[in-house]
């Protein structure tokens, strides 16, 4: 019996030495901006949405100085449902980028059962983000409380605004990137390239930040009560940062 030559046994060590470099080169390949689909009708969609989101809030603006819980309550349903048109018709779902196209078939060739590349489940990854999207209220619950927002009063008024800020910022980037951990190190550390997601998750968090200055000023008006100004700040942020994001700053990072 012929023994075998240890050169060309397959050795455990060099595939794990393999596995391992792999893995660090897929760790050090950084995140690409994620682009929007092509279609004629993603872009329609791409471009209206800003103005139909802008003139929902114009309306409601009487409306949320008068009751912010109720105004912000019945125009929650609207914005969800605006939203989830426009990240599906526009964006691509977790996990499309890496899918392998179907295979051309040769003159003659029958399409074998299962062949077919399977993508990502779009209602599967809608849902997943929108749960997500909702999880994620509470953390921003607390983060806008860190910032100074009433502790004991005003419960709903700012729960409520944590909801909407979830909904334009989070959910989008749930449906785009999942739960790749990698991508979120890269987002919640601000190294992430700029695309609409992004770009609309950055405008939210400035726009509210900026939103709490008139708050604080002796003008005594009335649209000046915890969270008007605040929830102006992160539409009128988001829709700056996701068209900024898109167009200007795409690709680029802080």
């Amino acid at each position: 019996m012929a023994l075998l030559d240890p050169v060309t046994m397959p050795s455990p060590i060099g595939k794990a030495r393999t596995s391992e470099v792999s893995k660090s080169k897929d760790a050090e390949t950084p995140t690409q901006a994620v682009r929007t689909i092509a279609s004629p009708l993603a872009q329609v969609v791409r471009h209206v949405y800003p103005v139909l989101l802008l003139s929902l809030f114009l309306l409601r603006f009487d409306a949320l100085v008068a009751d912010p819980v109720a105004a912000m309550s019945s125009s929650l349903p609207v914005v969800v449902a605006m939203q989830v048109v426009y990240v599906v018709t526009c964006l691509p779902p977790a996990g499309s980028q890496t899918t392998k196209p179907a295979r051309k078939l040769r003159p003659g060739e029958k399409k074998k059962p299962g062949s077919e590349s399977i993508g990502p489940n779009i209602a599967v990854t809608t849902l997943v983000a929108l749960i997500l999207s909702s999880i994620a209220t509470l953390p921003l619950y607390g983060i806008i409380i860190l910032f100074g927002a009433p502790f004991l009063t005003h419960v709903p008024q700012t729960f409520l605004c944590s909801t909407h800020m979830a909904v334009l910022g989070l959910f989008p980037l749930f449906y785009t990137r999942g739960v790749s951990s990698k991508d979120w190190l890269e987002v919640l550390s601000a190294q992430a390239p700029f695309d609409e997601a992004f770009g609309g998750l950055t405008g939210a968090c400035l726009g509210a930040w900026l939103g709490a200055v008139p708050i604080p000023l002796d003008w005594d008006r009335e649209w000046q009560k915890w969270p008007v100004t605040i929830l102006c700040g992160v539409y009128s942020g988001y829709l700056a940062g996701k068209i900024l994001g898109g167009t200007l700053a795409f690709g680029k990072r802080f």
